[in-house]
């Protein structure tokens, strides 16, 4: 599949978006999140909706950074005289950036509008014009994040929106419960994206639905009782039951009730959901151990903790 990249000189604009991005690195901004193939989600629809923007008109939108995404990007990356990886990191987001304002639009305004739906909730309509209720959006995101509500989207207001964190539907695929710590549910667009992924499978065989525990805070931070959770990239799951009621009661891997064949086939899911951006999965029971789905870690009796993880990130335990 070809991809039709524009090659333009590095513009002005662009050149001052990366410069303005740097500087919101160096002065503790949102990390971008590092998308790779495997990756699915939020983020990845974005990647792609740039991508259209910036020439690849017959790339879709799918989520998913499959083949097709990964050649779109290193021939962005060519096009921009970035080092061709095929991976989007910092840099390589900077030159997606479009600065937006009330009148404008096209296939950048289409990524906006899905970010906004998806990470606030904004129920907007998708269809690429910067309309009033567009406006209203940005500037409730604007001040949600601490920032001047202008309207006007440049690089700080992307960078934010971009890293801002996720969360599942719930839904047919999904259900949530609870443990105490209110709305833990946001995780990262990678995490809430594949783990969706992996509920279909499970739903479509039979084994009812995929109950969702902690995550993480909208804006990350330690979760009472957690040491991890509070990068977005950790998601805790019930294992499933015999009789699929998961999503109301819980269940651990001694009891009579717990179904080892559906938890098995929910580890399998979730795995083939995010090919390479799986760092480990906790589970006690021992067989699942033993066939190399699972490793033992105190506490997880009676969930299923899954630790997502990045090519490239700072802290080791997330760094595929």
């Amino acid at each position: 599949m070809s991809h039709r990249i524009r090659l333009p000189l590095i513009a002005l604009s662009v050149a001052m978006l990366s410069l303005a991005a740097v500087g919101t690195a160096a002065a503790g901004m949102p990390s971008y999140p590092h998308q790779s193939a495997g990756n699915r989600g939020a983020d990845v629809r974005a990647i792609q909706g740039f991508l259209r923007h910036h020439g690849a008109t017959d790339l879709g939108v799918s989520g998913v950074y499959d083949a097709p995404t990964v050649m779109a990007v290193q021939a962005f990356q060519a096009a921009q005289l970035l080092p061709i990886t095929g991976m989007v990191n910092g840099p390589t987001w900077a030159r997606f950036l479009v600065r937006l304002e009330p009148g404008s639009s096209g296939r950048a305004v289409l990524v906006l509008q899905r970010q906004l739906n998806e990470k606030r909730a904004a129920g907007l309509t998708v269809d690429g014009t910067y309309s009033a209720a567009t406006l209203t959006a940005v500037r409730s995101f604007q001040r949600h994040a601490g920032l001047p509500g202008t309207g006007i989207v440049e690089a700080t207001t992307w960078r934010y929106l971009i890293s801002h964190f996720d969360r599942p539907s719930f839904g047919r695929w999904l259900c949530d419960y609870q443990v105490g710590n209110g709305l833990a549910d946001w995780g990262t667009g990678a995490a809430i994206g594949q783990i969706e992924a992996a509920a279909v499978p499970v739903v479509l065989g039979g084994h009812g639905r995929v109950a969702i525990g902690d995550i993480g805070f909208e804006h990350g931070g330690t979760i009472p009782g957690h040491e991890s959770h509070k990068r977005g990239l950790d998601v805790d799951v019930r294992p499933m039951r015999r009789d699929e009621n998961q999503c109301r009661w819980g269940v651990n891997y001694r009891s009579s009730i717990y179904d080892r064949a559906a938890t098995r086939a929910l580890i399998r899911a979730i795995r083939a959901a995010a090919p390479g951006h799986i760092k480990v999965i906790y589970f006690n029971d021992p067989v699942l151990i033993r066939e190399g789905l699972s490793r033992w870690h105190t506490g997880h009796d009676d969930h299923v903790h899954v630790r997502y993880c990045e090519r490239v990130y700072p802290v080791a335990a997330y760094d595929c």
